[in-house]
């Protein structure tokens, strides 16, 4: 894998009220979404060769270490989000992927003012389930959801920190589908894009920063 390189997006300033309180929406200049994608990609630590001889691990946990970089993560989130989909298409729910998708989407659902939903690995959530299979390298593994935990009609947001293949993501699109929420797309930290993931899902991918070999 090479180096991730930044996307292209871009976040302009809003006009504060005399005042009003601090927002995501009346940010400075060093807080655009183009500024908090730099400082994500540095806060990224790289280890090659793991978990096999070939692969360059892109390690997310250095962010969550330092009180900053996780602040800016999950402001780059909210603004992508704001970017994406805007006031009028607005996620009512954000479902999380088992497990690193619980660090992100648990606290950017505070943030927007909606629900958390997580999506997890068989064995781990009591009463009625859905249930979704997904391929993985050796094999296939699955992902179960709460059948009562998204009211249908709800609109949801699939939370992640890395797309590669795309099997688990898709599996949880299904998932969301299953219990009739309506799948608004997905969003990630990162995006193997020569893995070609995002052609498996059905429903718009955002990532703010893209790595591709």
């Amino acid at each position: 894998m090479t180096t991730p390189s930044l996307s292209d997006s871009s976040h302009g300033p809003s006009r504060s009220e005399p005042n009003a309180p601090s927002t995501s929406t009346q940010l400075s200049s060093s807080q655009t979404l183009p500024e908090l994608k730099k400082r994500i990609r540095a806060g990224l630590k790289q280890y090659p060769d793991f978990p096999k001889p070939g692969i360059l691990f892109e390690d997310i946990l250095p962010l969550f270490a330092s009180h900053e970089l996780h602040k800016d993560l999950i402001l780059a989130y909210e603004l992508q989000v704001q970017e994406s989909f805007g006031s009028d298409d607005k996620p009512d729910v954000i479902v999380g992927l088992d497990a690193r998708g619980f660090l992100i989407g648990a606290t950017l659902a505070l943030r927007l003012g909606i629900g958390f939903v997580p999506v997890r690995k068989p064995g781990k959530l009591p009463g009625n389930l859905e249930t979704a299979e997904y391929q993985k390298e050796y094999g296939v593994d699955s992902f179960a959801i709460q059948s009562d935990a998204i009211k249908p009609g709800q609109k949801v947001l699939v939370v992640d920190d890395l797309i590669a293949t795309g099997g688990s993501a898709q599996a949880a699109g299904t998932l969301v589908q299953k219990t009739g929420g309506i799948l608004l797309g997905y969003i990630f930290i990162i995006e193997l894009t020569f893995l070609k993931g995002r052609e498996k899902l059905n429903a718009p991918v955002y990532t703010l920063i893209e790595s591709q070999d």
